[in-house]
């Protein structure tokens, strides 16, 4: 009777094994996925505050020539909120593909393109400060050549920060519906998410028929803002609720199961 009660917990024992060693990825994961979503929300909310004043009006060049400092951090902070972006993408994938990898793999694709444009505005926001530096050093005749590149290289950027916005609505929309469909995190949270990147793509269309800056729509833009805060929270203090640890379970017992049916003679 020993030896047989020995050989099934030596079969339960690496399924066990298994099983926790996934619910710690699942914790790991959430984790990892709220400190990104601050990461990038601060980076991006950061940036449009340091840079916006200094860009508005038509003597921007005159004010990036003479806030140089200020405008570098600018572009970090567009930098970092590129790379974030994706990564939050990245993050989520191991566990929505559970659900759906084609969504899953949706999101992770928008959220590339939109870093993809945030590094093309962060890399317009750079060859500004040579041009403003070049501006405030060339004769009044010919300073309107340099405000000619400068007004393009400014229209580049801002199609290029819409597009990105853009991407980056769609790509959230993909993983809140998973959110709200799974429920491992809470319906009112992803239901919060999905009314808010909805919002952030009447934000998207009214730049693009407007021809203002996206990041002008602030009431639009506030409600996902605040919302990825609270859900960064919930992700480092809850993770995710049982639904994922469910899922996982039931994985981990099925392949222990096909592993004794392989292993069993007869079976």
């Amino acid at each position: 009777m020993s030896p047989k009660n020995d050989g099934v917990a030596r079969r339960s024992g690496p399924a066990a094994g298994w099983n926790g060693m996934r619910i710690d990825s699942n914790r790991r994961t959430a984790l990892i996925a709220g400190v990104l979503f601050i990461v990038a929300t601060a980076a991006s909310l950061l940036g449009t505050v340091v840079e916006q004043p200094v860009l508005a009006g038509n003597d921007y060049l005159t004010r990036i020539s003479e806030n140089m400092n200020r405008v570098s951090a600018g572009a970090l902070f567009e930098f970092i909120a590129a790379g974030t972006s994706v990564a939050i993408a990245i993050s989520l994938y191991p566990v929505l593909k559970r659900w759906s990898g084609s969504l899953a793999l949706g999101a992770v694709t928008f959220r590339a393109i939109e870093a993809v444009m945030y590094t093309v505005g962060a890399v317009g926001m750079v060859s500004l400060l040579k041009v403003a530096q070049q501006f405030s050093n060339a004769a009044a005749p010919d300073r309107a050549l340099f405000q000619a590149i400068a007004d393009s290289l400014l229209g580049a950027r801002q199609e290029a920060i819409l597009a990105g916005v853009c991407a980056f609505a769609v790509g959230a929309l993909m993983y809140y519906y998973l959110f709200y469909r799974t429920r491992i995190v809470p319906r009112w949270l992803s239901g919060w998410g999905i009314l808010a990147e909805l919002l952030m793509l009447v934000a998207c269309l009214s730049a693009l028929f407007s021809r203002n800056p996206v990041t002008s729509y602030t009431i639009l833009i506030l409600p996902i803002a605040v919302q990825e805060m609270v859900l960064a929270v919930w992700l480092i203090a809850r993770g995710f609720s049982p639904a994922a640890r469910d899922v996982t379970a039931v994985a981990g017992v099925n392949a222990a199961g096909a592993r004794e049916a392989v292993s069993v003679p007869g079976a």
